[in-house]
């Protein structure tokens, strides 16, 4: 009888945590889906030919676009990949392959940990003060750098991960064919985890593409087309900070269209690499 009473007990417990559980999870989607719904309404009207063509217009006058913030955030996004990239392989290469016991490879993995989980403002306050302040001026280097950052952690522990998963077999092989090491990484575990990496990749990518704090204390912003990556530069996300704050109706609709940009695309961004990384798992 008391078995019978306690099982019953743990039956309304699951019942009851699976129902609060579910609720959470509706209530999540229930306000993504508003979010989304209300930054498509309200972009979309700001969406045409113009916003991608022409030069943000004077204030107080109607038209013009944000051509130069677009291609600015594409050259920002791109400059800091170059950056990350590279170093975020390179970190998690040596963790995964010679950091597993050694002290030097549980420091890099914690420091890893902090920066993943480090406000992007003090990031930026940081980039600030190690490259705004000695060249004496904004720069689009400045925010390449200060995205860096934030994207190194994530390419990190992202490539770790997926070189982890690479089976122990496949490097014995390899090596007992008489590949040297470096060849074996970059012909055999490379190849095997590529799909995994490039995930990882692509979160970053996504993580730093709606980052407004550390632009405004490194690339600022410009109204103008970019001349060199030694000025300030143009970007999406502190452009929609501007027009947003700003009294003018046509600046306030295209922080609307601002907006929606940036949502779909890191939404974009961030399905696509959940796809690629299911099909892996697959």
């Amino acid at each position: 009888m008391a078995v019978h009473i306690d099982t019953r007990r743990r039956v309304l417990i699951n019942k009851l945590v699976m129902g609060v559980s579910t609720g959470a999870a509706l209530a999540g989607l229930t306000m993504l889906v508003w979010i989304l719904g209300d930054v498509a309404l309200k972009g979309l009207s700001a969406i045409n030919w113009d916003f991608f063509t022409k030069l943000p217009a004077p204030p107080g006058e109607e038209g013009g676009g944000l051509a130069n913030a677009i291609v600015g955030t594409l050259i920002l996004t791109v400059a800091a990949a170059l950056i990350a990239v590279p170093f975020g392989v390179l970190a998690g290469t040596y963790l995964a392959e010679f950091g597993k016991t050694e002290k030097l490879g549980a420091a890099v993995r914690y420091v890893s940990d902090i920066l993943v989980s480090a406000p992007s403002i003090v990031i930026g306050v940081f980039a600030y003060l190690v490259i705004v302040i000695p060249m004496g001026n904004f720069s689009g280097w400045a925010g390449a750098v200060a995205l860096a950052i934030i994207m190194i952690p994530v390419v990190t522990r992202t490539t770790e991960e997926m070189l982890r998963l690479v089976p122990i077999e496949m490097r014995e092989a390899t090596l007992a064919l008489g590949a040297p090491y470096w060849k074996m990484m970059l012909g055999v575990i490379y190849r095997a985890a590529a799909t995994g990496m490039t995930t990882g990749i692509l979160l970053a990518v996504a993580r730093v593409s709606g980052e407004t704090a550390p632009l405004l204390f490194t690339s600022l912003n410009s109204p103008y087309w970019l001349e060199s990556l030694n000025e300030p530069i143009a970007n999406l996300t502190v452009t929609l900070f501007n027009y947003a704050m700003s009294p003018y109706e046509d600046w306030q609709t295209m922080a609307w269209g601002a907006a929606f940009l940036i949502t779909s695309s890191v939404l974009a961004l961030t399905v696509f690499s959940r796809i690629i990384l299911m099909k892996r798992m697959r």
